[in-house]
């Protein structure tokens, strides 16, 4: 007879997550969230279902590729989001009329794509999105550069770059050349020379785009262009002298830095990089990756650009819009690699000990300290003090409160640090006062 029981496993690309991995991840969240709502951002959320023409074409051909899609029980053609500014593009225009604009909005939620599975890469992956609509102004621009800027230093970060380049650009210098309807071949093409080298890209362009060898080495002495970044943009007026929308799209580049210095960012954390495209189709300015000095290898752990006509799918009002997706399980392995991703408790930081007879007595000790702000949990089951301290340390606690039979007599709790050993008995009535010295040291 066969085993009924059915094996326990995950899909290739999804993942269980333990309470001490959680707990990592909740607090790079909420680290992010914080740094949003300092700026300004309101939350929102969206389904993770979408009807099928709401997604499809709007990040190109890999993410068609790439989306989980189906006919649910309703024979509706339905998709996953594999993003989260596509949906955000549709919620606009269906509830500009209530949110107004400019509107600025953060979004932390699951999305999926089913590609190759990779170091820090999943096809299931939490995005953690910021975006203002409604605005083609600069500052909007400089702002997310900003907000990049100070989330990465809020979690710890010192030695990060945020790359920064303009679609108009290269638009620009595609129409001097008469390419402009060969612009996403080419732009998938720039986007893969970091990985695979100029010679490469090269025949690509030559191959998929239809450009000459001189038109592709035109493009890449642009995209190749280096030095700092007033030096960059001096190059780029240059070149792109004679053309309106790459002059454009230089001026936006050098608002860009003149607003960043004028924040305070050290001018070392921003560069101006050319060859910098953004693979999705809907950018159409600026655009930015986010890479850590220390561990370049794991690709942008925070991109985003500026797309002014994605809303143009779903309505009328133009709708310009402009932020960033901070990648959270890229950013998890980023953070562990570099010894950032500090080991948090998973629940409360304070065990209330249980004795028989006086379960009582632990649980209005819990309600008390729990009313006073702290995160406090009860030993559900009677059982030697050892085991329960046991359990304490193992599930990361920081303090248990001992209130035995004979601290009760007394009107008192004993408080052990579970660090240090060290225990200290303090009157029941100032408990409040003596939690929260400890937990404050």
């Amino acid at each position: 007879m066969s085993d009924p029981r059915i094996t326990p496993r995950t899909l290739k690309g999804f993942r269980d997550f333990l309470p001490e991995d959680m707990a990592r991840r909740e607090h790079l969240i909420d680290t992010a969230k914080a740094v949003y709502r300092s700026f300004g951002f309101s939350p929102i959320d969206t389904p993770a279902l979408e009807y099928s023409e709401i997604l499809l074409g709007k990040g190109g051909a890999e993410s068609d590729k790439q989306m989980y899609r189906f006919e649910d029980a309703g024979g509706r053609d339905v998709a996953m989001r594999f993003d989260l500014t596509v949906p955000l593009a549709r919620f606009m225009a269906q509830h500009v009329g209530r949110t107004g604009t400019p509107f600025k909005r953060y979004h932390v939620g699951p999305v999926w794509r089913g590609e190759n599975t990779q170091r820090g890469r999943y096809r299931e992956f939490v995005q953690c999105d910021f975006d203002t609509i409604g605005t083609k102004s600069v500052l909007a621009d400089v702002e997310t550069l900003l907000v990049i800027h100070d989330l990465f230093s809020a979690l710890g970060f010192e030695r990060f770059t945020i790359h920064a380049n303009n679609r108009k650009v290269l638009s620009g210098l595609l129409e001097d050349m008469g390419l402009s309807t060969q612009a996403t071949p080419v732009l998938r093409a720039i986007d893969k020379l970091a990985k695979v080298g100029p010679d490469r890209v090269a025949a690509e362009l030559e191959a998929e785009a239809g450009a000459s060898g001189d038109q592709a080495a035109r493009i890449l002495e642009m995209v190749s262009l280096s030095g700092d970044n007033e030096a960059v943009i001096a190059d780029l007026r240059s070149l792109l002298a004679t053309s309106e929308t790459g002059t454009a799209g230089v001026e936006e580049l050098a608002a860009l830095v003149d607003g960043s210095n004028a924040a305070g960012v050290d001018p070392a954390r921003v560069r101006i990089d050319v060859s910098i495209a953004r693979g999705l189709d809907y950018y159409t300015g600026v655009v930015f990756e986010t890479f850590l000095d220390d561990l370049v290898d794991i690709g942008s752990c925070c991109s985003g650009g500026r797309y002014d006509d994605l809303a143009s799918l779903y309505t009328k009002q133009e709708l310009p819009g402009v932020g960033a997706s901070l990648g959270v399980d890229r950013l998890l392995a980023a953070m562990e690699a570099l010894g950032l991703a500090e080991e948090r408790a998973a629940g409360a930081d304070v065990l209330v000990v249980v004795f028989a007879g006086f379960e009582g007595e632990a649980l209005a000790l819990a309600a008390d300290l729990r009313r006073a702000g702290f995160a406090v949990e009860v030993y559900p089951d009677v059982r030697k003090l050892g085991a329960q301290l046991k359990y304490a340390d193992r599930r990361g606690h920081r303090l248990a409160l001992i209130a035995g039979p004979d601290e009760i007599e007394r009107g008192a709790v004993q408080v052990k640090d579970l660090a240090t050993g060290e225990s200290r008995e303090v009157e029941r009535e100032s408990i409040g006062e003596a939690v929260a010295a400890r937990l404050g040291d």
